[in-house]
């Protein structure tokens, strides 16, 4: 179904096992990026755990699926390696310099308002509790991604709802090309 090497990044406690990335993951055999520390992550070492996985592919086939503080780190990776990657559908982006964000990472903020080297997707919505719309908007405007907002849908997570995540799917196959 899926052309390219789709790499699965979760956000600050990882994805259960109802999280639409991992159904994703089951399903299509997508590949998580297995961070060392999930519940107090450091930005270099999730960057550098991200560049570990992608160097084992092809770069111009593989496909970034954040969610949440992934989308931060994945802009972060951007800057520093500047890869060209076939794409990336970053999710949720939380807004690490907001008030509303958890305390106990390190590394993450100030989020980087780079033009990312690939295409890119935010889907984000109007209820979010860790990214405000307009900040959202301000991130895929810098990042030089597609602005996707999937209106009322809180942190587009279990808690809001979402297992099995279509709209999500659909939106990825736009970048397989």
């Amino acid at each position: 179904m899926f052309q390219s090497t789709i790499l699965i990044q979760p956000g600050l406690g990882n994805s259960g096992q109802q999280h639409w990335q991992s159904l994703w993951e089951k399903e299509f055999n997508f590949i998580r990026i297995e961070q060392k520390e999930w519940e107090a992550p450091v930005s270099s070492d999730w960057i550098a755990t991200i560049n570990d996985y992608v160097s084992k592919y092809d770069p111009q086939n593989v496909i970034l699926v954040g969610h949440s503080l992934a989308c931060t780190t994945i802009a972060y990776w951007a800057q520093q390696y500047n890869i060209n990657i076939k794409g990336a559908l970053l999710v949720g982006p939380s807004d690490t310099e907001a008030d509303t964000y958890p305390p106990g990472t390190t590394g993450f903020k100030p989020v980087p308002l780079i033009k990312l080297p690939f295409p890119s997707i935010v889907v984000a919505s109007t209820n979010d509790y860790y990214v405000r719309l307009d900040r959202a908007k301000q991130f895929a405007d810098s990042w030089g991604s597609e602005l996707v907002n999937i209106g009322d849908a809180g942190h587009i997570n279990v808690l809001s709802g979402f297992g099995e995540w279509n709209v999500g799917l659909e939106l990825l196959k736009t970048l397989d090309k």
